[in-house]
């Protein structure tokens, strides 16, 4: 089955020097039937201004991934860690038993976009950690490029604590990619830019979201080319 979350369904709010939209219940958003997908928690889209963020704050107990799509991302944290990441980059933060972090916009000129992603760990009490990896872009192209998962093969994919993976697709006209999804296993799919088609049946654009369950196999084709993310993850409990 696949269902479709429109862009415009999203909430949305504007803060002057954040503009975000929230894909499930986020702080002042609350839905009781959109709380996740899975461990999928929240996926936020935001756009904040030069020289403004996150200051400090504190989590706990939660796998938080940030994909940085246009300007740049500081992140400064309690274990010691600062970094600034940009597309190509991802940055993976384990909260576990508790950790205090900021994220801001160091540029003076322009508009930092990153998706935010929380996931519900597998398993609790670990101690915090963070991870920034870069991955290579051109081979997003035609592909899907896992970036973030559980057993990472190679330098270039982050860790997380969770049994999920995350990939990014830059998908051209002409081509397509399947995937297979294992029994036991639900499929998100974002579409970032462009528009993509889901077994022929389910038509998405830019910032569409599906959530894809009991579907053996994925086909994906776009008429103009799309870059997209989709996350392979466990079905709810």
């Amino acid at each position: 089955m696949i269902r479709i979350d429109r862009a415009s369904s999203r909430y949305h709010a504007d803060y002057g020097w954040l503009k975000t939209y929230h894909s499930f219940s986020f702080g002042e958003y609350y839905d009781p039937n959109n709380i996740q997908f899975g461990p999928l928690r929240v996926l936020n889209d935001d756009f904040v201004a030069p020289l403004a963020g996150f200051g400090a704050h504190p989590h706990r107990e939660m796998e938080i991934v940030s994909i940085v799509l246009k300007g740049y991302l500081q992140h400064e944290d309690s274990t010691g860690h600062k970094a600034v990441t940009t597309f190509g980059g991802v940055q993976r933060m384990s909260a576990g038993t508790g950790i205090v972090h900021s994220e801001v916009n160091p540029s003076a000129t322009e508009e930092v976009n990153f998706l935010q992603l929380w996931f519900l760990p597998e398993q609790y009490g670990l101690p915090p950690s963070y991870e920034r990896t870069e991955f290579p872009v051109d081979k997003m192209k035609n592909a899907l490029l896992p970036i973030v998962t559980k057993h990472p093969s190679s330098p270039g994919i982050a860790h997380i604590h969770q049994d999920l993976t995350i990939y990014l697709s830059d998908l051209e006209a002409g081509h397509e990619l399947t995937f297979t999804q294992p029994e036991g296993r639900n499929i998100f799919v974002f579409v970032i830019e462009g528009d993509l088609a889901l077994n022929g049946e389910a038509h998405l654009e830019r910032r569409d979201a599906a959530r894809i369950t009991d579907t053996p196999a994925l086909r994906l084709v776009t008429n103009e080319g799309a870059q997209f993310m989709l996350i392979d993850l466990p079905k709810e409990e």
